[in-house]
């Protein structure tokens, strides 16, 4: 079977490069989700790496999560497998720059936005549409609020609505809007990252992010648990999943 992530070491072993491989939806799904994990816990322990760069194959970056996968006979499987990976990225001790172009959307964004700085092209579309589908977005409930700050997260969390890669990055979600997202993160790469000490980065990340990492941490526990025991257990979170698989109108009951 053809893996769904290409994995490569260049810059001297310095840079290990993470590639989305199933274009053009590109989906986090269960394969995908197990494919990032298991690169980053097999590569994150090399003393000498010096950053990640994850980007995509294709126009898009990632549509998103299988909405089947959040079915309830399959949800408590994706969310602790996608949550798994989501805290792996938040306590890299080793940067991971993101790339992205095109759509990055749901749970294509929520891994985004556990990396650590992101690239995107300025006509890049953002957003996490969850709730149009009766459901929220457990990861990003937690990573939005601190990057961008509490109304800033709510409006996009609620609303559903995307952004362009410009808005993105003046809301502060990404660090560059530029045409060539790959080509920028590969800079920064070299300017800022290559020539210091791995070592002296690793500690570095370790200063500018505990006290985030620790509340991501104690934050994506409970959100969890909100997602899988209250909000799957209401009709219209089902409802909206199954409408959104069968393109029909969803028949809400408001309960």
């Amino acid at each position: 079977m053809t893996s769904p992530l290409k994995v490569w070491i260049e810059a001297e072993g310095r840079l290990l490069r993470l590639r989305l491989s199933k274009p053009k939806a590109n989906l986090i799904d269960a394969g995908m989700i197990a494919a990032l994990d298991r690169a980053l816990a097999e590569h994150l322990s090399n003393a000498h790496l010096g950053a990640v760069l994850l980007d995509a194959e294709g126009p898009h970056f990632s549509f998103g999560a299988s909405v089947e996968e959040h079915l309830p006979d399959q949800c408590a499987v994706m969310i602790a497998g996608l949550h798994r990976l989501m805290l792996r990225m938040v306590e890299s001790p080793v940067a991971i720059l993101v790339a992205a172009r095109g759509q990055c959307l749901g749970g294509g964004l929520e891994v985004a936005l556990a990396g650590h700085l992101m690239f995107v092209a300025p006509d890049a579309t953002l957003g996490q549409p969850e709730m149009k589908l009766g459901v929220f977005a457990p990861a990003a409930s937690c990573l939005l609020p601190e990057l961008i700050g509490p109304m800033r997260a709510f409006d996009l969390l609620i609303s559903g609505r995307s952004i362009n890669g410009q808005e993105a990055t003046t809301l502060g979600i990404a660090k560059e809007a530029t045409p060539d997202p790959e080509r920028a993160a590969l800079a920064y790469f070299d300017e800022h990252l290559k020539p210091k000490s791995a070592s002296s980065l690793r500690h570095a990340v370790h200063a500018a992010r505990g006290d985030y990492v620790a509340r991501v941490k104690a934050k994506i526990a409970s959100v969890e648990r909100l997602y899988l025991n209250e909000l799957m257990a209401t009709h219209d979170a089902v409802e909206g999943l199954e409408a959104f698989i069968a393109k029909r109108p969803a028949k809400w009951e408001h309960r």
